[in-house]
């Protein structure tokens, strides 16, 4: 299935300049958005990653992360902006291109050692997803791999992750 097919292309979204790439489309095709899934658990079991739990970034990694683990056989976790969580967490912090950010995860949601593939929709300049490599190695977790639906390539986000972790994208641009 052609998924670049059902992502649609809005200009100057969010701001004049950027061409923002809405996975709305993938996800409302029912064929779209199960080949998707299914994709991404086959490229993961492909690249031999024993994951254990799959850490989706807030918001639209959960919509990706939560039936990548069910497929997969394992614990979905969220990774959240600051308050949304009720339990205790573990937060860091991390720069924007204009001031900084906040992302968060329950104390108890992960065990040291655990084996975790952190996913989102969408990677771009790499922060969000290195933020949150640095919060689940920081519990002491195994970074097993990452993986996106789509890679903006040409802002190198995958250059600031670490090298010797798998990534797993769906789609280029």
């Amino acid at each position: 299935m052609d998924l670049k097919s059902l992502i649609r292309d809005i200009p100057d979204f969010p701001k004049p300049g950027i061409l923002f790439r809405d996975i709305t489309t993938l996800l409302r095709d029912p064929e779209g958005l199960r080949s998707s899934i299914d994709l991404f658990a086959q490229k993961v079991k492909d690249a031999g990653l024993r994951t254990e739990y799959v850490v989706g970034i807030e918001s639209r990694g959960f919509i990706v992360g939560a039936p990548l683990a069910y497929q997969l056989g394992a614990g979905f976790i969220p990774v959240r902006k600051p308050g949304k969580l009720p339990a205790a967490v573990h937060s860091i912090e991390y720069a924007l291109e204009y001031g900084t950010d906040c992302l968060e995860i329950h104390q108890d949601a992960l065990h040291p050692g655990a084996r975790v593939l952190i996913v989102d929709d969408l990677i771009a300049t790499g922060g969000t997803a290195t933020a949150t490599a640095r919060l689940v190695q920081k519990i002491g977790c195994k970074l097993e791999g990452f993986g996106f639906i789509i890679e903006l390539r040409d802002l190198q986000g995958r250059k600031h992750l670490p090298e010797d972790v798998p990534i797993i994208t769906l789609v280029e641009y």
